[in-house]
């Protein structure tokens, strides 16, 4: 050591022993490793291979200079399609460690395996219902998509249906902002056995887009076309869809839902036709756009159980939490006896308006509407 070296120096060269500790339900043949600050996050790093103390458990014990803290770091099976996951298959944020600790213990609940978040064998199959279906309702024609599960074809069960707005962004790795991977979402939920849904997504019209969901006249956006395209959903779509597919078609067992404008159309034909759909899932709508939206929810009748499920991120606008808190207390107030209104409201701290987040709240939000309140 330098003979000059001060006291700061001598410390933060003093190395102490740090251990690993590993819990994984999730078990199988691949190695563990830890990718972090402390080694300029390579992956497949031997130094940071974990030993296999017993099944499902794996410790390291290596050593760190206090300068090295707070530790950041992520657990993989050697590489980052191979990466440690939550249970809903989205990927965690890096763990961190402040100074002073010996030993870190954690869980990793799922790993992903090139790439894919669940096993093949549990994926609903997926299939263009029609390129150009009828829309009568707006003089248009639309592509329509249906996700059955896995096992659709090789049992007699009749299934939930939810209807879901914006089909290119919902399980189309290459949509232009991303997408939620619903199908991944899908097949996680089967593998819990919370995946007996059919999900019904209809591509919206590109330019077309926000006057199609926009249920108001607006000063901002003109006339909008969003009342007959409810139309459409409970005149057209769902009779052919109850009519093709083994569906519940009961009110209680069929939902719609969507993100931003897809959100506000939503929750638009949840109000005007409660007779239809008793389950809501509304992500980040675009209630800004009219006040008439909370005019309905203040006049809605609801005489029947209905189940809303309401999210948003705090960074997406400066009204996205008040607005949603405001449609919350709109629809409480207005439901017949407390009890027919059953509604959960998700606030992210930190999410932004965009698909990966919604992508992360939807089997969330399946499991309450479809399985939690069944």
């Amino acid at each position: 050591m330098h003979p000059k070296a001060t006291a700061t120096q001598l410390l933060t060269d003093i190395s102490t022993s740090f251990t690993f500790h590993l819990i994984t339900p999730v078990d199988d043949s691949r190695p563990v490793y830890i990718s972090g600050s402390f080694n300029d996050w390579q992956i497949e790093d031997p130094a940071y291979r974990m030993q296999q103390t017993r099944e499902g458990v794996y410790e390291l014990t290596t050593s760190f200079t206090d300068d090295a803290f707070p530790l950041e770091y992520k657990y993989s099976k050697g590489d980052w399609n191979q990466e440690e996951l939550d249970l809903w298959g989205n990927k965690p944020p890096a763990r961190s460690i402040e100074s002073g600790a010996s030993e870190a213990r954690d869980e990793v609940v799922r790993w992903s395996l090139n790439g894919l978040t669940c096993s093949a064998i549990y994926m609903p199959k997926k299939f263009i219902i029609e390129d150009d279906f009828e829309i009568p309702q707006l003089g248009k024609k639309r592509r329509i998509w249906a996700l059955v599960p896995c096992d659709y074809y090789r049992s007699n069960k009749r299934y939930p249906v939810l209807y879901l707005q914006d089909a290119q962004n919902l399980f189309n790795e290459h949509a232009p902002f991303g997408n939620w991977a619903i199908d991944e979402k899908l097949g996680i939920l089967k593998e819990l056995g919370l995946g007996d849904i059919i999900i019904i997504a209809v591509e919206h019209g590109g330019h077309d887009r926000i006057k199609e969901y926009l249920p108001f006249n607006t000063e901002q956006f003109g006339p909008g076309e969003g009342a007959s395209y409810a139309r459409f959903i409970i005149e057209t779509l769902k009779p052919y869809v109850d009519d093709k597919f083994r569906t519940k078609p009961h009110r209680i067992h069929t939902g719609i839902g969507g993100s931003s404008m897809g959100g506000l159309i939503s929750v638009y034909t949840g109000m005007k036709y409660p007779d239809i759909f008793s389950k809501w899932m509304i992500f980040s709508p675009s209630l800004w756009l009219s006040t008439k939206i909370f005019t309905r929810a203040r006049n809605y009748d609801n005489e029947r159980p209905s189940f809303v499920y309401l999210y948003g991120g705090r960074e997406e606008s400066e009204s996205m939490e008040s607005d949603l808190r405001k449609l919350a207390t709109r629809l409480k107030e207005k439901a017949l006896h407390e009890e027919l209104i059953h509604y959960k409201l998700s606030i992210h701290p930190t999410a932004t308006h965009n698909e990966h987040y919604w992508g992360a709240e939807f089997p969330k939000a399946v499991r309450w509407l479809f399985y939690d309140n069944a």
